[in-house]
């Protein structure tokens, strides 16, 4: 597996186990839907939210939440509207990212931006 990979996966987990320590109930992980990929669907309570994880070995280009274009949030709309038809959603949604710097030799650093953004707007 390439490195940047490893780092997104070793990334993904940091994330889920946060999520999990902060009282998140983790729903899917990596749920695929056509070109999308949502990397966490949990719930906060009776908020449905799906979480963007973006983790960089280095902030030298800039805060790994800041890669999060405006594409990748759009296809996360589509899959988000996909998910809540597949489980008949009737509550509250929020979209989150989750940036992760993670420096060869330094402590790893979690931001949880909390309804980051909403598609569309």
């Amino acid at each position: 597996m390439a490195k940047h990979l490893k780092t997104g996966k070793k990334g993904e987990d940091l994330a889920v186990k946060y999520l999990k320590e902060k009282g998140y109930e983790i729903l899917e992980t990596n749920w695929r839907f056509r070109r999308s990929e949502v990397d966490i669907i949990a719930k906060d309570q009776k908020v449905l939210v799906f979480v963007e994880v973006k983790t960089r070995s280095s902030n030298y280009f800039g805060e790994p939440a800041s890669f999060v274009s405006n594409r990748k949030k759009i296809l996360l709309q589509d899959a988000a509207t996909a998910y809540m038809q597949k489980i008949n959603h009737t509550w509250e949604i929020r979209f989150d990212i989750i940036g992760i710097l993670m420096p060869a030799a330094a402590k790893i650093e979690i931001k949880h931006f909390e309804d980051a953004f909403f598609p569309g707007l």
